[in-house]
């Protein structure tokens, strides 16, 4: 392959394997063939086997060498540290000994402004609103540290190897016959630290800054250094331009950690005082030494809006460095164990992708306890900006629904949107459709409206088949959707039908039957109705074979997305299926399944944004979705697994990899820890295992899509406190464990 793909060699598909035509008369659901006990299950629940998958050390099997490859990323509560800097894949700066770039981030600001915004009525965006200065991370200097030994200064030296995990990172250096070894991690307490060992004993040396931001105007940052405690002590303060309001100009207003305190502890004093200085702009600067040897040395970071609590954090992951390593590294793994579906197969790529995207899914949750930001809920990327995003949630709010303790790990993805609503902040437009913005935080959001929120619906109530919390639905409903939606559902993939009669169902729950009619009379939900919206769409503006097709030909993978609907003409589908997914002269088959836009649209838009998304995450999970939805079978798990090997698996690196987009060109783009990748969780479990349970009905639906090039697949689930297994093997499934009745369909 040529040197433009960066040696990512490609698996493109056999066209001739998956270009199956695909049967699109009904067919009988015939059963696959069951073991004795699933037969049983089929009527009644089996006996409580003991089906708890055995313990595994995740955070070893998810270790990966990304030195030169991706920067470093760790993630506490409100507290992340990026090792390093590389701007949308391209190396800019390598990590090195200390601590490069920790910093602080709980939602009280979008980027590094806390301006008010000055818009009236309901679009006023609240303060911390910033369409600014989102990455401000890669402006801080804390602790870049260099090595003294021999009459040799090593400055910022290189990491022979830095290996990632979800619960630390390893770096390793050589210089001249010494080597240091170092391990960084984010305490229980949101403090970071680094261990550093030298196998001959050396001098180490540190320097820094206050915070300063490129958009900075003044720093008034103040510094000390507490000496019987060991750590340097700064006042952050200053001003900064930001634009809290869309189309409108820069102004200047407090920086981001206005107020807060950093404070850098030392596990030995250092050989001199540490120097001290203010430059020109008022941003103070230090250095210092400090010895290190075999039995290690210890650095920290912490911040807080309280001086003495950011001093005490800083001072307790040095004083419990070791123990606290550990029990890291045991929550993260009791989280990869125990909260959420086990999973293996065949190809052992594609357990090692499944757990790495779900140890990002769970390193994005953050748990704010202020203003708008009551609830946990995940984030979708370190670069761009933190934060739960509304279009990322349609999907992320499902991968919630898999997890073991949903109230912690589902409902609030959905209800920390909730705010919003019930505060009247969002965009009404003359026919009463209310629109939420794309981000929100402590006490502001964008101010980029979209009608995504109506498929939140189908998540929440995903969570309540999977808890039958009817308390979960009526916060859902009571001050959020009910009034979200009062005048109008919003459209997003042809769901409007399935949603009203979801809400139908949110309300008898909430106690309000007299809502019932509102929701039948808002959307007409007839057959002869429905189908005619369909076929309206059907090869709309001449463009043959495909569903919704834009009038400007800009073709994209949205026509896809409403095979999701329950409605959609089966015979359509498979039509979409044939003309378009497996085309590879018009269709959306590129070097790998599926290109972001068409290839018959992509000579005409060729834009630097069109050319920079050329291969995205979520086209691929809505359009991949539909397909099983449609059970076009074996094109959806082969096409699947074409997808997830191609973009989720990197075959020189041979490690897994969560880029928030190729490049037309198969260069990497954008975010290199992008939870936009969530879907492909869904796409195994749902997808190709087929999962489908309801506690309410009492009902495990099982739609086996086993792909034919794995010999075999298993999962095991926790469904309300008991663990199923189920195993698949070619035209055999075999469920054991089960709270619930077992109902296995054909392919």
């Amino acid at each position: 392959m040529s040197s433009q793909h960066e040696g990512h060699r490609v698996l493109k598909p056999s066209l001739e394997d998956i270009r199956k035509p695909v049967r699109v008369v009904p067919q009988p659901r015939h059963l696959w063939v069951i073991t004795a006990m699933c037969l049983f299950l089929l009527c009644t629940p089996s006996a409580q086997a003991n089906e708890k998958p055995p313990f595994t050390d995740y955070c070893r099997q998810l270790e990966q060498e990304i030195q030169g490859r991706k920067h470093g990323f760790l993630a506490g509560n409100v507290t992340y540290y990026v090792g390093g800097f590389h701007a949308s894949w391209k190396l800019i700066e390598h990590e090195t000994l200390g601590l490069t770039h920790p910093f602080h981030h709980d939602l009280r600001s979008r980027g590094v402004g806390l301006l008010e915004s000055r818009i009236k009525g309901t679009e006023h965006t609240g303060v911390g609103n910033d369409f600014s200065g989102w990455e401000f991370y890669k402006d801080t200097r804390v602790l870049y540290g260099s090595v003294i030994a021999g009459g040799k200064i090593f400055e910022n030296p290189v990491p022979v190897s830095m290996k990632w995990r979800p619960d630390r990172m390893i770096c390793t250096y050589h210089l001249d016959g010494i080597i240091l070894s170092e391990t960084k991690f984010i305490g229980p307490h949101d403090a970071v630290a680094s261990i550093i060992t030298a196998s001959s004993p050396v001098t180490l040396k540190f320097t820094g800054h206050s915070f300063y931001h490129r958009n900075s105007v003044t720093s008034s940052a103040e510094i000390r250094y507490d000496k019987p405690k060991r750590t340097v002590v700064i006042s952050e303060g200053g001003h900064v331009r930001s634009r809290p309001d869309p189309q409108s100009d820069e102004r200047t207003g407090p920086c981001v950690y206005s107020g807060m305190t950093t404070a850098l502890s030392f596990s030995r004093p250092p050989e001199t005082p540490p120097t001290l200085t203010k430059d020109a702009r008022g941003v103070q600067h230090y250095e210092l030494q400090i010895a290190c040897d075999q039995n290690g040395t210890v650095v920290s970071w912490a911040m807080d809006d309280d001086e003495q609590a950011a001093i005490r954090k800083s001072r307790e992951i040095i004083k419990n460095s070791r123990e606290w390593l550990t029990k890291k590294t045991e929550t993260f793994n009791t989280l990869l164990n125990e909260q959420i579906p086990w999973f293996r197969c065949s190809d052992q790529r594609f357990v090692d992708i499944y757990y790495y995207l779900w140890s990002l899914y769970l390193m994005y949750y953050i748990d704010v306890g202020h203003g708008w930001e009551q609830e946990p809920h995940t984030q979708t990327a370190v670069n761009n900006f933190l934060g739960m995003h509304r279009y990322d949630a349609t999907f992320q709010i499902k991968v919630g629904a898999w997890t073991t303790n949903k109230r912690r790990f589902a409902y609030g993805n959905v209800l920390t949107w909730k705010h919003l609503t019930k505060h009247n902040r969002f965009r009404e437009n003359g026919a009463g459709a209310r629109f939420l913005s794309d981000n929100k935080g402590r006490s502001w959001h964008s101010g980029a409206y979209g009608g995504e929120t109506s498929e939140h619906i189908a998540g929440a109530w995903q969570i309540f088949q999977h808890t039958a919390d009817r308390r979960f639905v009526q916060d859902c409903y009571n001050d959020h959707f009910e009034k979200l939606f009062r005048n109008r559902i919003t459209d997003f993939g042809m769901n409007t039908f399935e949603i009203a009669q979801t809400l139908e169902r949110m309300a008898v729950i909430s106690g309000h039957e007299d809502h019932v009619k509102r929701w039948q009379q808002m959307v007409r939900r007839d057959r002869d109705h429905i189908r005619r919206m369909f076929d309206q769409r059907w090869e709309a503006n001449g463009i043959k074979g495909y569903f919704a097709g834009p009038a400007n030909r800009m073709i994209m993978t949205n026509g896809f997305w409403a095979m999701r609907s329950t409605h959609f003409p089966r015979e359509y589908a498979a039509q979409m299926v044939q003309q378009w997914a497996l085309n590879d002269e018009k269709g959306f088959m590129g070097e790998f399944f599926p290109l972001a836009m068409s290839k018959e649209s992509m000579e005409k838009f060729r834009t630097p944004v069109d050319h920079s998304f050329g291969y995205t995450p979520d086209t691929a999970y809505f359009t991949l979705d539909g397909m099983f939805r449609q059970r076009l079978l074996p094109a959806a798990s082969d096409l699947t697994l074409n997808h997830i090997e191609n973009y989720n698996y990197h075959p020189d690196w041979e490690i897994p990899v969560a880029p928030e987009a190729y490049r037309r060109d198969l260069k990497l783009f954008g975010d290199q820890y992008s939870n936009f990748n969530a879907g492909k969780i869904l796409l195994i479990l749902e997808g190709l295992a087929g999962i489908e349970y309801s506690l309410s009905e009492s009902r495990l639906t099982v739609r086996p899509a086993l792909p034919d090039a794995w010999q075999w697949m298993e999962v095991r689930l926790p469904i309300d406190g008991h663990w199923t297994r189920l195993r698949y093997e070619k035209q055999t499934v075999d469920v054991t464990g089960s709270p619930l009745q077992v109902h296995i369909e054909s392919r």
